[in-house]
């Protein structure tokens, strides 16, 4: 051993274009610059190492364990569900199906058409024949019968009769009051006015003229005598017009008794019409309805009671005793322990929360 400094070599870096210094010229802190930059060189691949040992220490097995319940979930249902699925399908649900088809959907089928449908076909076509034969043609009869006695009996007769008291009323009431007001009134009230009009103009007006410029008290007399023969007129009027009033009042009770005997005819000929065709049409057709419809109606709800509500019965029965405890069965021994089953070991895999 000798006493010459131990030469290290330079530490890597960027290329440089000056030469280096010798060695033996470097100063005495070179060594201690070198010490303090070795950990960071060093602190690179100790963090990639440690990286490392968790990636295989956590991440593997997570991945493992990932790749194990992979292949197990795809042998599971490669190995186990679908020829579970097949074996159910095939052995189970398609001779069920077969077995509820044959021996309990034809049937139904064959029952509901023979014994429900058919009797309910030829029941709902005897009872349109016979509420067309009983029922509806007799009605239309009857409302055609009916219609012929309103409009013969009633309606023409009151059409008649109006015509008739028009006629009356024309040619009793006023054409008489048209020809005495035209002939018998009008020429004596003209004549009357006339001879007023005369009168006042001769017996009135000149001599009040003349007597106004004469003497007041011969005024005076003459004005009541003016005002009798005026009060003699208007009694004379009101007289006539008490006439021409009881005419009136006479022509217009009796018009008012022809209306009302021809009322009281038509009421007469209506509750003939009801006691002689009407009320024995009711009766006949109650009749009918007691004898005819409701003991049909009543063979109906028998032949029902005894056809229809048996065979529902026993197809009710029958569902009971075959159908609901094979279903029961079915639920019970297969459809709850498979979906148990399958339960478990999807929540074993994970597959299930």
């Amino acid at each position: 051993m000798t006493d010459r400094p131990t030469v290290r070599a330079p530490l890597p870096g960027p290329p440089s274009n000056h030469l280096p210094a010798p060695t033996a010229a470097r100063p005495a802190r070179a060594p201690l610059t070198s010490d303090t930059a070795e950990p960071a060189a060093v602190a690179l691949p100790l963090v990639a190492a440690l990286a490392r040992v968790v990636a295989l220490v956590v991440v593997l097995p997570v991945r493992l364990l990932w790749e194990l319940i992979a292949a197990a979930g795809r042998l599971s249902h490669r190995h186990l569900l679908t020829p579970t699925g097949r074996f159910v399908r095939r052995w189970l649900l398609a001779p069920l199906a077969w077995a509820l088809h044959r021996l309990l959907w034809l049937p139904l089928v064959w029952c509901a058409r023979n014994l429900l449908w058919l009797p309910l076909v030829w029941l709902g076509r005897g009872l349109a024949w016979v509420a067309r034969t009983l029922v509806w043609l007799p009605l239309v009869w009857l409302g055609r019968g009916l219609a012929w006695v309103a409009r013969t009996l009633v309606w023409l007769p009151l059409v008649w009769l109006a015509h008739a008291l028009a006629w009356v009323a024309r040619t009793v009431i006023w054409s008489p009051l048209v020809w005495l007001a035209r002939r018998g009134l009008r020429p004596p009230l003209v004549a009357l006015g006339r001879v007023l009009v005369w009168l006042a103009d001769h017996l009135i007006r000149r001599p009040l003229r003349w007597l106004g410029t004469v003497l007041t008290p011969a005024g005076r007399l003459l004005l009541r005598g003016v005002g009798m023969l005026v009060g003699a007129l208007s009694a004379a009027l009101v007289g006539l017009a008490r006439g021409i009033g009881w005419v009136l009042v006479g022509f217009g009770r009796m018009v008012v008794a022809a209306v009302v005997g021809a009322w009281r005819t038509a009421g007469w000929v209506l509750r003939l019409l009801y006691r002689v065709l009407l009320r024995p049409l009711g009766h006949g057709l109650r009749w009918l309805w007691r004898h005819t419809v409701l003991p049909l109606l009543r063979g109906v709800r028998w032949v029902w009671s005894v056809t229809v509500v048996p065979v529902a019965h026993g197809l009710r029965a029958a569902w009971r005793a075959t159908v609901a405890p094979g279903a029961r069965w079915i639920r019970r021994s297969v459809l709850d322990p498979a979906r148990l089953a399958s339960r478990e070991v999807l929540g074993v895999l994970g597959l299930r929360r």
